[in-house]
């Protein structure tokens, strides 16, 4: 027990090597660029206020959300998605993967879900022992299922999922403009030292000649880190902005959610404009800033009318007269008792799957729908 404990605490503290190396070269690249660049090279007082008030600015900005994406807690299912202890004990002790698809199915029927497993069946976690919402899954470096997870990112040592994709993102954007701010301001310098470098070799002054450039090595190779990181971190943030202009997580990137009547890639897609808006929010004066505006409670998702489930169509939301669903703004997050199935709706799900079979394959496809939204997510058995 003991050295496993041990063991733990090991790995817990060598996950945090990636945040400090970012830290430290942070630290660096701001005494380089304030001290070494600003003070002792720019000679110009205009200059250096001006530079100094943007590479501020942008220094905030990434560090503000840095600490968020690392800081923020993952969100984990409610208490509504796990068993009850009467179900728990049932599913422990049976033994056949039916008996126990039937346990989940009379559990799962009053839950908000929608997707399935590859072979029909509710998405449980035999690890955290709770169905897993839509769009979740369990993050094996976290050990815990996350809401709406995307990956587990080492550079933060955080799980990226549902409570902190907006600070992801905007921690990529900051970066990006971090680095592409220092790049911009520091090449004509960088030029200068460069040549200067070479013609003093080539001339071979005496070595005390040569100290003041190399004084100025810290400008040199400043530009050589900022363009590296500018590089591998647009590749990655152009990536990011693909997948929230899509409405998809990168598990779901690669593997396309799976629902009843069969998969679909574009399920969770509303629309450009929509889809962002499930990110950011629906304040555009908030998007900038790394503080929580994402849309829904974690739990449930529109989605738009496609591939749709016959259960579904039992799943009736309280909304206004003559509105779409769609457009019903979700709860607070944490909110998700608004979202469960009340007491008349509850055994629609079941009587579907009892008659179905409780592992039936997708063949029954094309089934009617009368709601007009629908949430939807994939298995990850992770």
């Amino acid at each position: 027990m003991a050295p496993t404990h041990v063991l733990r605490c090991c790995q817990r503290g060598l996950a945090w090597i990636p945040v400090v190396f970012i830290a430290l070269v942070v630290c660096w690249s701001y005494y380089a660029y304030v001290v070494e660049l600003c003070i002792f090279t720019i000679p110009s007082i205009a200059e250096q206020i001006f530079y100094l008030i943007f590479f501020h600015l942008s220094f905030i900005m990434f560090v503000w959300s840095y600490w968020k994406t690392i800081f923020t807690k993952p969100a984990n299912p409610s208490k509504e998605f796990c068993l009850p202890k009467a179900e728990k004990e049932c599913y422990e002790k049976e033994a056949r993967p039916e008996s126990q698809q039937e346990i989940l199915w009379r559990v799962a029927s009053n839950l908000p879900l929608y997707t399935r497993t590859g072979t029909g069946g509710i998405r449980y976690c035999d690890r955290c022992q709770v169905i897993k919402p839509d769009r979740c899954h369990h993050c094996s470096a976290c050990d815990t299922c996350v809401l709406k997870m995307d990956h587990h990112c080492p550079w933060v040592n955080n799980c990226v999922g549902f409570s902190n994709y907006k600070f992801f993102i905007l921690f990529l954007a900051y970066s990006l403009v971090y680095c592409l701010f220092i790049a911009a301001t520091v090449l004509q310098y960088f030029i200068k030292f460069w040549t200067l470098c070479r013609r003093k070799s080539a001339e071979n002054c005496p070595k005390n000649e040569l100290q003041d450039t190399h004084a100025k090595f810290h400008v040199l190779f400043l530009f050589f880190v900022a363009a590296m990181f500018c590089i591998s971190i647009l590749s990655l943030f152009s990536y990011h902005l693909w997948l929230v202009g899509k409405n998809r997580s990168t598990i779901e990137a690669f593997r396309a959610p799976v629902f009843r009547s069969g998969s679909d890639k574009n399920g969770f897609s509303l629309g450009f404009r929509k889809n962002i808006a499930q990110v950011f929010g629906d304040q555009k004066k908030y998007w900038l800033l790394p503080i929580f505006t994402s849309q829904g409670d974690g739990l449930t998702f529109p989605t738009r009318l496609v591939n749709a489930d016959a259960e579904q169509a039992a799943v009736t939301l309280h909304q206004e007269p003559n509105k779409s669903t769609v457009d019903v703004p979700a709860g607070p997050f944490g909110d998700s008792q608004n979202h469960l199935l009340s007491d008349e709706q509850r055994g629609s799900n079941m009587e579907d799957f009892l008659a179905d079979g409780a592992l039936e394959s997708s063949d029954h496809a094309s089934f009617g729908l009368t709601a007009e939204t629908c949430t939807i997510s994939m298995d990850s058995e992770s």
